[in-house]
């Protein structure tokens, strides 16, 4: 056993308690040992009442009801009256011992022997019914009936036996020869009962002269043997009785029995003379038997109470001695108990709040005086004295060490802050000229990978912000206005390695206050980096929010590994209580910038297991800092609406795709107004702190034979990065935008009309032009009959769309031109040739390089979209093909018109280049 981890109070009250423990512990068993005799022989004479006098009494009464059931069967005449009356004592006699029997002192004082043997003979004595109906069918011979109730009252004698147990030999060796003289006596009933049967029937049977000898002899084998172990007054007793008139007389009558009997003779003994002998000498021994009992059961408890007394004697006696041991021992180990625990109370206190008190201080830019927040401990000059110096030594080391500590934390946190401002200039340097070169270029390449560096320089800064933040000051970026979630969730997905992986799910409206949003977009890319670094690459991370009435709440949910519920439990302890910053557990940095930037805002960030194996963070916004009602900035309307941009896999169906394609009217009118287009396909006011969204339609409408757009995907990169491209100005289209049809022209050729002024500017938050009407909603649908098992039943053409329950209206042919000679045909196709060519030219200088980029393209790997679909640069630049077709038309229509003038249009407003989602505006 090993005791070097134990406390001293522990060691010694070991020390004091195993000698007391092993003192007691003896003391009991010698307790136990002398007071379980004693006991038991105060249980003897308790056992003599409620055991041994009732047994006496039912084998008396068995033994008169055998000699009457016997005499029965030898002539039923002889005993009808009598049997039934005896039947009736016997079951008294029966009733009084069960009841003696299974009391509660007679129970609980019995041995397990004595216990087992009471059982068995309540199991013979409940046979007894059974063997009465026997007698009364005649169905036994007397010498049948003799052997049922001998076993009977054998039981008996052998729970007499089972008493003989006490621990003193006199009172045991006695009580076995009290049992010995009973069965003496039972078998003298026993020859009575056969001499009974014999004096009936008037002769001797051979069975019953054998059984009758046999039972002579016994009887008085036992009656000497037994009396041969009883002690001298005993025996006296017993001599007085065997030289009785009654006894001699019936010893007599048994030698006469013995000699003179023959089978087939009548007895030589007469009933008239036998039965009053038998029953005078039977009396004799049963009270001589009794008055033996009693005399055992009086030894037993005078030699009980002389081994009590002396047990409480030495009970006493060690009882006082072990108080003494233990009030001794008490009082010393006390006293060294109370010396140590003042000892450690200062020490806890030096530890819990002087020391940490020193720290907070020297925290705070305080000086502290070792010599002042170190006072002495002193306790004597015996060990404990000595320990306590030795303490003395140890806080005031310790106290120093802190100041030192402190100092070094300090100089440390400098550092962190100094270099993180450094890297933050540079990188804010770096992203304005990225921004200036992103703007010069045109070259799809080279933009790809400007936004590439752009990228990483925007990771780099929110690590630079990490330091700022391990330093325990303020990143520096803010806001002036509030600024819509929507827009604080792409800042920070703009911000992770893995952007394209993450899907915006339905997020309200609401808004976050301007000095929040910087450490919310920090906050929240922390835990989109750390979902997207712990998921499978082929899996997706999902972003949803919801208003909530203290807040508002936005969860993350990934499909990763996960954690164990004690790490979540961990992790969300630290959430709670920010710990301070440990340089040796590096592997937490973004659990302890999260926890810093929540407690620094009272947010509220928990972790859980998902449902899908992964984990689930829930940002909780306090009220505090959100902005409540119509926000300037909304999500396209449909539950779970993933949007593109955000590392969506279905492009066609986002808010991008949705605003990319409105026809050559919105490409006027967003023109027209020289504002910038951002990747959302809205206008960027320059006083706005994020892009803002405008409000979404109902229903988009349907450009009527327009083509299909382009996949907003296509404008990506091949990892994931927007290929930006200039909007021309009208001022470079020349001629061809003088050339333009008027509205209608080009519906055969499914151009969308183009008007020639531009309409009037509105901002984002206006409503949209009238004649873009919602589609209308489709008529209300009667409540669909339901199956057995509650599903709704199909019915045909219930559900078809609203364009599909009219017939298509087909336009008519259109009228049949006359036939042309050779000549004209040759003339009119060098025309059209000619115009389509001269179109082609004017186009090009139109859109300039970029015309290419701008048509549809086949998929390329990791660029976040569908073949064909609109590609994220046309989304941002409200489709160039639009323009690009509305040239070409032109320039044919103006070849076959032979009409080749037109004046340039020109304009003084320049386009402003295309923000992007992870670019931050102050």
């Amino acid at each position: 056993m090993r005791t070097r981890n134990w406390s001293i109070r522990s060691k010694i009250i070991t020390m004091v308690t195993v000698p007391l423990v092993a003192l007691l512990a003896l003391w009991i068993f010698a307790t136990a040992l002398t007071a379980g005799p004693a006991l038991n022989l105060l249980a003897a004479r308790t056992l003599a009442n409620t055991v041994g006098n009732p047994g006496e009494v039912i084998i008396g009464e068995l033994q008169r009801e055998r000699r009457l059931t016997v005499q029965f069967l030898a002539d039923p005449s002889a005993s009808v009256g009598l049997l039934g009356q005896q039947r009736t004592a016997t079951d008294r006699a029966i009733s009084d011992f069960r009841t003696a029997a299974e009391g509660g002192d007679a129970w609980r004082d019995s041995s397990e022997t004595l216990r087992h043997r009471i059982e068995q003979v309540f199991t013979e004595i409940n046979t007894l019914p059974a063997q009465r109906r026997h007698v009364d069918r005649r169905e036994l011979d007397p010498l049948g009936a003799q052997n049922l109730y001998n076993g009977m009252i054998q039981s008996g004698f052998d729970m007499f036996a089972a008493t003989a147990t006490f621990p003193d030999d006199e009172i045991d060796r006695r009580i076995r020869a009290l049992s010995t003289v009973g069965r003496g006596q039972e078998y003298l009933s026993r020859v009575d009962s056969l001499l009974a049967a014999v004096t009936v029937t008037g002769q001797f049977t051979d069975e019953l002269r054998m059984a009758l000898v046999q039972d002579v002899g016994t009887a008085r084998f036992l009656l000497a043997q037994g009396v041969e172990d009883m002690p001298e007054a005993s025996r006296a007793q017993y001599q007085q009785i065997a030289a009785g008139d009654a006894f001699v007389q019936l010893n007599r009558m048994m030698d006469r029995l013995i000699v003179q009997s023959r089978s087939g003779q009548l007895s030589p003994v007469g009933a008239d003379s036998w039965h009053p002998a038998y029953e005078k000498s039977g009396q004799q021994l049963r009270d001589f038997e009794n008055d033996a009992i009693d005399t055992l059961a009086d030894r037993a408890s005078s030699l009980a109470l002389t081994i009590i007394l002396k047990l409480l004697l030495a009970a006493l006696l060690g009882l006082i001695a072990f108080v003494v041991s233990v009030t001794v021992s008490v009082k010393v180990g006390r006293s060294m108990v109370g010396r140590l625990r003042r000892l450690r109370g200062e020490a806890l206190e030096m530890a819990t709040e002087r020391l940490p008190n020193v720290v907070r201080r020297l925290q705070r830019g305080e000086n502290v005086d070792v010599d002042v927040e170190t006072p002495p401990l002193v306790y004597g000059k015996d060990e404990i004295g000595q320990l306590g110096h030795a303490f003395n030594d140890v806080q005031r080391t310790a106290v120093q060490s802190a100041v030192e500590e402190a100092n070094v934390r300090r100089g440390l946190n400098e550092v962190f802050l100094n270099i993180a401002r450094r890297s933050q200039t540079l990188l804010h340097r770096q992203l304005a000229l990225l921004d200036r070169m992103e703007r010069r270029e045109t070259e799809p390449q080279e933009l790809e990978d400007l936004y590439r560096v752009d990228h990483l320089a925007t990771r780099m800064r929110r690590h630079a912000e990490d330091l700022v933040i391990l330093a325990g000051a303020a990143p520096g970026r803010g806001w002036r206005n509030p600024v819509p979630v929507i827009d604080v969730v792409r800042g920070a997905i703009s911000e992770v390695e893995d952007y394209k992986r993450i899907d915006i799910r339905s997020i309200e409206s609401s808004a976050v206050l301007g000095r929040a949003v910087g450490d919310v977009i920090h906050l929240l890319a922390e835990l989109l980096e750390n979902a997207t670094s712990y998921s499978p690459p082929h899996t997706r991370v999902q972003v949803s929010g919801q208003v909530l009435p203290n807040g508002y709440a936005i969860e993350i949910e990934d499909r990763g590994l996960g954690m164990t519920h004690d790490a979540i439990d961990e992790a969300n302890r630290r959430l709670v209580e920010p710990p301070d910053f440990d340089p040796a557990d590096s592997a937490r940095l973004g659990l302890f910038v999260v926890a810093q930037l929540a407690n620094r805002h009272g947010i509220r960030v928990s972790l859980r297991q998902s449902p899908y194996a992964g984990v689930t963070a829930i940002v909780l916004v306090p009220g505090e800092l959100v902005v409540t009602g119509p926000g300037p900035a909304e999500l396209p309307a449909g539950p779970d609406r993933p949007l593109v941009g955000s590392g969506s896999a279905d492009p066609s169906r986002s808010s991008l795709a949705e605003l990319q394609w409105q026809g050559t009217e919105q490409l006027r009118e967003l023109t027209a107004t020289g504002q910038p287009v951002t990747i959302n396909g809205i206008v960027a006011h320059p006083e706005a702190d994020l892009p803002r969204i405008p409000a979404q339609r109902e229903s988009p409408e349907a450009v009527p034979g327009g083509p299909v757009p382009a996949s907003v995907a296509d404008g990506l990169s091949a990892d994931g990065l927007v290929q930006r491209r200039r909007v021309r100005r009208p001022a470079d289209l020349g001629e061809t935008t003088k050339a333009l049809p008027k509205p209608g022209a080009g519906r055969k050729r499914g151009i969308a009309p183009v008007t020639s002024a531009p309409p009037a500017q509105r901002r984002p938050a206006e409503a949209p032009p009238a004649q873009r009407r919602p589609a209308e909603a489709p008529p209300a649908q009667p409540k669909a009959e339901a199956t057995e098992d509650g599903l709704p039943k199909r019915v045909r053409q219930a559900n078809l769309a609203p364009q599909l329950r009219h017939p298509v209206e087909v336009e008519p042919d259109e009228p049949t031109v006359p036939l042309r000679s050779p000549e004209q045909i040759r003339s009119i196709m060098s025309a059209l040739q000619l115009g389509t060519t001269r179109g082609r030219i004017e186009a090009s200088k139109f859109v300039g390089d970029s015309s290419s980029e701008d048509r549809a393209k086949p998929e390329k790997e990791g660029n976040g979209g569908s073949p064909g679909g609109p590609s994220f640069a046309d989304a941002a630049t409200v489709s160039f093909p639009a323009i690009v077709n509305v040239a070409i038309a032109n320039g044919e229509a103006a070849a076959r018109r032979g009409n080749g003038a037109a004046g340039d249009r020109t304009e003084n407003s320049e386009q402003d280049p295309v923000t992007r989602p992870e670019k931050d505006t102050k």
